[in-house]
């Protein structure tokens, strides 16, 4: 039921344990028959309308899809994402626990004669309800298949085994990976392609620190035929020395005194459930998670109790990262494309490797398994892919001390004890980690934490002096004969927050305008006055950011009043953040144009999730969330969906030399008039007989 072993495939083929690593826990040793689980997932039934398909249901999609099209029974036609097909959101929305689960549907992505194919099956009358073939640009995301196969060709050519001969590389050190393609005009139109870089594994196990730079090849992924090679001659390969990373391997003292191991302690065991796999119950938080081959995690129907009346209030129906755009700015050939589209291209599941217990996740960390689906469609499980634990870490909820009030003491703290949903993604050379974090306040902070090896690019440098005057375009010296390749990250969210239900939302603008005040009415001369503007349609949505043009982004149910007439909302905390500073017209931004904002508020639409579109490999751009908002339709008390473009630029240096040290960026969905008072008066105080004397 698995995907191909790790062994063998190394037996078959030099050096592609590097080049599987991301997806190993996928297609390697964690078959379905032979796993540790939390749950059944042989028989388990769903139990929810979003529970993701169960192994049964993956099963059952396969044998209707093969009873449709011989293809997908010959293996001619590939299985490349298999996922829940959503129920209407109404029905989702009035379901109760206890009811009969809406029918289930399945969404498949597949390619056959070339060609993309996007079929709905539904499960309950066995039937292929809709098969369309192509219905944009683009082909979807990346197999297993297509990795090994096409990691395979260039050994298959003279020229290019001729080329590492001359560079004096022994053969058995190569690992060639496969950088994505994107679209870059018509003459790479109606054949999926590939790029192709090799690294040499000798003497280390840290490949990207070790590229062969100045050969690149260019390969059609169905018929596994080289294009074009392109050799620009010898570049010294970077040299092994310093780039191991292991730490019962490293060679070299650290000159830094311990730190004693810390654990938080919960002498009364966690604080929240997890009912039926995917659903989670947490002080005054009720919402569903769920494993997802494309986002990685997705949070659906977070409710809050409201701390005074304890009515469960809606808030987010559905939240995840919609897509990860990194484009590099080498505009050299066979660097120029690299501009990914992880999610899309890629996928955030598979690449989620096991959680690192007491390293990843702490000791009292819960962890929830993925289950996705092998090009071949059988179920495939994911291990250790999310972890839920609760956070201390001495910080404090509210406060205060009272030295004014004669004769009397107060010293009132309560510390903030949180709830965090993690994942983390090795995409190739990055390390993603993506946390979903709710405090008993109300607020969610979502943060996005980038580590693991830089793409570098190899030059005849070894120091900034070699250079005089001159200035590489590709970026800074990091090592000898290496240079980190400048780039961005851009992680855009879709928000489906439905405040107090999903009708009447409302996004208002918050404007602090700087007022001027004439002489002689006070002795200040200016101040800050707040105005606020209802956003009528989509294009009113559209924001760029900006710290001189301050404004505060609420999403508001107009339906509903606060005791003092305010309407409940949400507001939109940015973090710090980065702006794309690409052309429009640029190819890799007109993919990435739902980078050309940092907030965006749409209509909803059910197929309206991906920021880049449905199918993202090698798309043009024409289904991205730039072109659903330039429709310009009305979002004024509608059901509404806000994205966030969190982003940073990177600049390599020194210290991300061989590995990077954790970088983030967060944002925050924080309660704005949505409780009557602070919710979180009424938290206990922690006393020493709370805590175990160790």
């Amino acid at each position: 039921m698995a995907g191909p072993s790790f062994p063998r495939l190394l037996l078959l083929f030099s050096g592609l344990l590097f080049l599987f690593t991301t997806y190993s826990s996928i297609y390697g040793p964690w078959s379905l028959s032979g796993s540790k689980t939390r749950f059944d997932y042989s028989s388990e039934k769903p139990h929810h309308p979003l529970d993701p398909l169960t192994a049964p249901e993956i099963e059952r999609v396969q044998a209707i899809l093969s009873g449709h099209d011989s293809a997908f029974g010959s293996g001619s036609a590939m299985i490349h994402s298999m996922a829940l097909d959503e129920p209407n959101k109404q029905r989702v929305v009035q379901w109760k626990k206890g009811d009969r689960i809406p029918p289930r549907k399945a969404e498949v992505l597949a390619m056959s004669n070339g060609e993309s194919r996007v079929l709905t099956v539904d499960l309950n009358s066995g039937r292929v309800v809709s098969d369309l073939t192509s219905p944009t640009s683009g082909y979807p995301m990346l197999t297993m298949d297509d990795t090994i196969a096409v990691s395979q060709v260039p050994f298959k050519s003279v020229e290019f085994n001729r080329s590492i001969e001359a560079r004096g590389i022994p053969f058995s050190s190569l690992v060639c990976l496969t950088p994505f393609a994107g679209w870059f005009g018509p003459d790479e139109e109606g054949r999926r392609v590939i790029k192709i870089q090799c690294y040499s594994k000798q003497d280390t196990v840290n490949i990207y620190m070790r590229p062969i730079e100045g050969l690149y090849l260019t390969v059609d992924m169905d018929k596994l035929e080289i294009i074009k090679i392109i050799d620009k001659g010898p570049v010294p390969v970077p040299s092994s020395i310093g780039t191991e990373y292991r730490y019962g391997f490293l060679d070299k003292p650290v000159h830094m005194d311990r730190v004693n191991p810390m654990s938080m302690e919960q002498p009364d065991g966690v604080s929240f459930r997890v009912e039926d796999g995917y659903s989670v119950e947490w002080a005054n938080w009720v919402f569903h998670i769920k494993p997802d081959l494309r986002a990685g995690m997705i949070i659906s129907q977070a409710t809050v109790r409201d701390s005074e009346t304890g009515e469960a209030r809606s808030v987010m129906y559905k939240g995840f990262a919609s897509e990860l755009y990194v484009p590099y700015m080498d505009p050299e050939e066979g660097w120029y494309s690299r501009a990914y589209m992880d999610a899309g291209e890629f996928g955030l599941g598979p690449s989620s490797m096991p959680l690192v217990p007491l390293n990843d996740c702490p000791r009292n960390a819960y962890y929830i398994d993925g289950l996705f689906v092998s090009p071949q469609g059988n179920p495939v499980l994911q291990p250790k892919m999310i972890c839920l634990f609760e956070r201390y870490a001495g910080e404090i909820s509210w406060r205060h001390s009272e030295i004014l009030l004669p004769g009397v003491d107060i010293r009132e703290s309560r510390p903030k004890v949180t709830l965090v949903a993690r994942m983390a993604s090795s995409v190739g050379n990055y390390d993603y980690i993506f946390d979903w974090e709710f405090q008993m306040d109300g607020l969610i902070r979502v943060t996005v934490a980038a580590s693991g090896m830089l793409m570098v690019k190899g030059t005849a440098y070894e120091n900034v002096h070699d250079l005089g005057e001159k200035e590489d375009d590709s970026g800074p010296l990091i090592s000898e004969n290496t240079i980190g390749v400048v780039h961005d990250h851009f992680i855009s969210f879709h928000l489906d927050m439905d405040i107090d239900g999903s009708e009447n939302n409302s996004f208002v603008k918050v404007h602090l305008e700087k007022q001027r005040l004439p002489p002689g009415k006070s002795r200040r001369k200016s101040y800050l006055k707040v105005k606020k503007y209802v956003a009528k349609t989509e294009k009113d949505a559209q924001i760029k950011l900006s710290m001189y043009d301050p404004y505060e982004f609420h999403l508001v149910n107009t339906n509903r009043q606060s005791r003092l007439g305010n309407p409940p909302g949400y507001k939109l905390v940015p973090g710090g953040n980065a702006a794309s500073l690409l052309d429009h017209d640029d190819p890799p931004q007109i993919r990435g144009a739902f980078t050309n904002n940092q907030i965006w508020v749409t209509r909803y639409n059910r197929s309206e999730q991906w920021a880049g579109g449905l199918l993202m490999y090698q798309s043009r751009g024409e289904d991205t969330l730039q072109v659903w908002s330039d429709r310009d339709r009305s979002i004024e008390n509608k059901d509404i969906v806000m994205w966030y473009t969190l982003g940073f630029h990177h600049v390599p240096c020194q210290e991300d030399f061989p590995v990077m040290p954790t970088i983030s960026a967060s944002f925050e969905l924080k309660p704005v008039n949505f409780f009557e008072s602070n919710p979180v008066l009424g938290i206990a105080p922690y006393f020493e007989k709370d805590l175990p004397v160790c």
